[in-house]
C-alpha cells in the first residue's frame, strides 16, 4: 500500500487509521505500534523508531496529547505543542502515521486499532506496558527494545534550564 509522501497527510485520526490498519493486515501485512510524549524529538528517539519499523509494515505513533503530557510530566511541559510534535513525528521516513491521544494511557486507542506489534523502551518493565494484554490477547506480541544511551528528554531539559 503506498504511504502518504507529505507530513502532514501522515497525521490521522484513529478511525481513519484502524481502516488502514484492517486492510493492511488484510493483505498480510504488519502493523506496529508505539507511543509516548515525544517533546523536544532528539536522536534517541529516532533510533528508537527506526528499530520499531523493523519490526513491520506500517509504524503508528501515538502521540500524547498536550492535556495528556501534562498529566504524566507536570505543568510545564509539553515543551513543544502537540501539532508540531506530530508533524516532526511525521516527517521522519519510518513513521508512517502519527495519531494523537488525550487520554492519559493509549490503552483505548491500542484496543481500536490493534496492532500485531506493540513497542516500548526496555525502561518499561513487561508488566508496566499499557496494552500488553490486549494484544497478547488476539496474538500479537510486545517487544522491549533498549534505549540509546545518553537520549533522555527530561535531562535535556534539565541541560537547557542550567545554562
Amino acid at each position: 500500500m503506498p504511504q502518504p509522501r507529505r507530513a502532514r497527510d501522515k497525521i490521522a485520526s484513529a478511525a481513519a487509521l484502524a481502516r488502514i490498519v484492517r486492510r493492511t493486515q488484510r493483505r498480510g501485512g504488519t502493523a506496529v505500534f508505539t507511543n509516548g510524549c515525544f517533546d523536544l524529538v532528539h536522536a534517541g528517539h529516532v533510533k528508537l523508531l527506526e528499530r520499531a519499523k523493523q519490526h513491520g509494515d506500517l509504524l503508528i505513533v501515538g502521540l500524547n496529547s498536550d492535556q495528556s503530557v501534562r498529566w504524566l510530566k507536570g505543568p510545564h511541559r509539553p515543551i513543544i505543542g502537540q501539532q508540531d510534535r506530530a508533524r516532526l513525528l511525521a516527517a521522519l521516513q519510518c513513521v508512517d502515521y502519527v495519531t494523537i491521544f488525550s487520554e492519559r494511557t493509549p490503552q483505548r486507542l491500542i484496543e481500536r486499532l490493534q496492532p500485531r506489534v506493540l513497542i516500548k523502551g526496555a525502561d518499561w518493565g513487561a508488566s508496566q506496558i499499557v496494552g500488553r494484554q490486549t494484544v497478547e490477547r488476539y496474538g500479537g506480541r510486545v517487544v522491549r527494545l533498549p534505549l540509546i544511551k545518553g537520549y533522555s528528554t527530561t535531562k535535556l531539559i534539565e541541560r537547557i534550564r542550567q545554562r
